[in-house]
């Protein structure tokens, strides 16, 4: 057709700055950042860049903070899929009813996920803290109140962000709170599309309550649960700023995770290129996971 270039050129006109704004701050530094992983830079950024080979990741190998940093993300992933996946599926399914009023609870579900993380940190520190509401709830209830002195006991502070046990529970709990509500809308979704026939039939043929959901809401939704498990645990893997903000990777290293390691090499002690090496790594990670939602959930599922 005659008119297809000038539409094809009209098309790439009204790209062209969003594909300009996305090569300067994301594919531009990309490509640095490998650069940089095979090289050695110099704290002058006007010195030229050293080829060095694969010299920063046999160092990434024999680290052994690298492990360790690695076996808290894996920790941190562990913890927050399975809560993330179960819990905002019974949201989904708790809310999706016709009730008067239910559009609020909705909302009051997704709330969360519209509280700046810095807010939501600085929250849950003081929540946390040994003069903390948690702990003054605690002292209240089993120190000075009727149950502490039918139990005869004494509560000491639970020192929930200086203890290396309880350190990073304490910080998977902020990004459940955070994120259980995003991922609730997502299964609501796929609920709303799922026809109201399927479970009269299954009424008919005996199931009922719980059931019916294992037999019609859980098959129809698998494609949504891996689309979960995957998102999620992708931010698990990434995670930085609740770890930041609460904690700075202590006590004792016991919640420094794979980011906040990236960080501190190339921040705090200026290691450019090895930080560009660990963040490949993280990379690679990253993208296997993303293809694991492609091979076992492809766009047809949701059709």
């Amino acid at each position: 057709m005659p008119t297809s270039a000038p539409r094809t050129a009209a098309a790439w006109a009204f790209l062209a700055p969003a594909l300009v704004l996305l090569a300067l701050s994301v594919l531009i530094p990309a490509l640095m950042a490998l650069v940089m992983a095979f090289s050695q830079a110099g704290l002058d950024v006007r010195e030229p860049l050293r080829f060095v080979g694969l010299a920063n990741f046999r160092r990434l190998l024999a680290d052994p903070m690298a492990l360790r940093v690695s076996v808290t993300t894996a920790l941190y992933l562990v913890g927050i899929v399975p809560p993330i996946v179960l819990g905002s599926l019974a949201l989904a399914v708790l809310v999706n009813r016709q009730l008067p009023g239910i559009h609020w609870f909705r909302g009051a579900f997704y709330t969360p996920v519209l509280v700046s993380i810095v807010v939501a940190a600085i929250a849950f520190r003081w929540l946390y803290a040994e003069n903390g509401l948690i702990n003054g709830w605690l002292g209240a209830l089993l120190g000075d109140g009727w149950l502490g002195g039918w139990l005869g006991k004494h509560v000491t502070p639970i020192a929930f962000l200086s203890s290396p046990q309880l350190a990073l529970p304490s910080v998977m709990l902020v990004t459940l709170w955070k994120g259980l509500g995003y991922y609730m809308v997502i299964f609501l979704a796929g609920l709303q599309g799922i026809s109201p026939d399927l479970y009269e039939a299954a009424s008919l043929d005996g199931s009922e309550g719980w059931r019916k959901h294992l037999d019609i809401t859980l098959p129809l939704l698998r494609p949504y649960v891996t689309l979960v498990a995957v998102i999620s645990a992708i931010a698990a893997t990434k995670v930085f700023e609740e770890v930041y903000l609460m904690t700075q990777g202590g006590p004792a290293d016991s919640t420094k995770t794979i980011v906040y390691y990236v960080y501190e090499q190339a921040f705090a002690e200026l290691e450019i290129s090895y930080a560009c090496t660990v963040g490949l790594a993280l990379f690679l990670a990253v993208l296997l996971l993303s293809l694991v939602r492609f091979a076992f959930a492809g766009d047809r599922s949701f059709s």
